[in-house]
C-alpha cells in the first residue's frame, strides 16, 4: 500500500512556483521603478524650488549685507553669495540632485545652455534675469519658471 501523505515538493510544483514568482516580479518591478523615478523628480524640483527661495530670502533680509544667487549645473544647485558665481566661494551650499534626475537645459536671460546663474537684488528682492531651468529623468520631466517679479512656479 503506497503512503498518500509523502513529504517533499515535486519539481512541477517547484517550477510553476518559479513562473508564478517570475511573472509577479516582470509585471511589478517596472512599476516600482517608475515610482522611484518619480519621487526623485519631485524632490529634485523641490529642492531647485527651495534653493531659489532661499536665495532670495536671503537676499531680502540683507544677511551679510548681501545678495545671493543660485547658479544651476547638471548634477546640483548652488546658493552664492554675491552677484557673481565663484566656483571655490566658501560661502557657496550646495544642493546635490539624486540620478536619474538632472538639470538638462537652463534658459536664463534667453541664452540656452546646461548651466547658468542668477541672484536677487537686494532692495527689491527681483532676479538678476528670468528663465526656465528644465528637471529631466529617462521619462519625463519638470520645467521651473523664473519670473520678473522673483516669483517661481513649477509645471
Amino acid at each position: 500500500m503506497k503512503n498518500f501523505y509523502q513529504k517533499g515538493v515535486t519539481l512541477i510544483e517547484l517550477l510553476v512556483v518559479l513562473v508564478v514568482l517570475g511573472t509577479i516580479i516582470s509585471v511589478v518591478l517596472p512599476r516600482f521603478s517608475k515610482i522611484r523615478e518619480n519621487t526623485v523628480l519631485k524632490n529634485a524640483v523641490s529642492g531647485v524650488l527651495s534653493s531659489i527661495d532661499k536665495a532670495k530670502s536671503e537676499t531680502l533680509s540683507s544677511l551679510n549685507s548681501s545678495e545671493y544667487g543660485v547658479h544651476f549645473q547638471s548634477d546640483k544647485v548652488l546658493i552664492f553669495k554675491g552677484k557673481i558665481f565663484s566656483a571655490g566661494g566658501v560661502d557657496n551650499e550646495s544642493i546635490v540632485i539624486t540620478t536619474p534626475a538632472s538639470i538638462s537645459n537652463v534658459t536664463l536671460g534667453g541664452v540656452s545652455s546646461t548651466s547658468g546663474d542668477m541672484y536677487f537684488n537686494r532692495l527689491y528682492g527681483v532676479p538678476s534675469t528670468t528663465g526656465t531651468i528644465t528637471i529631466s529623468t529617462p521619462s519625463s520631466s519638470k520645467i521651473i519658471t523664473i519670473y520678473g517679479t522673483g516669483a517661481v512656479s513649477s509645471n
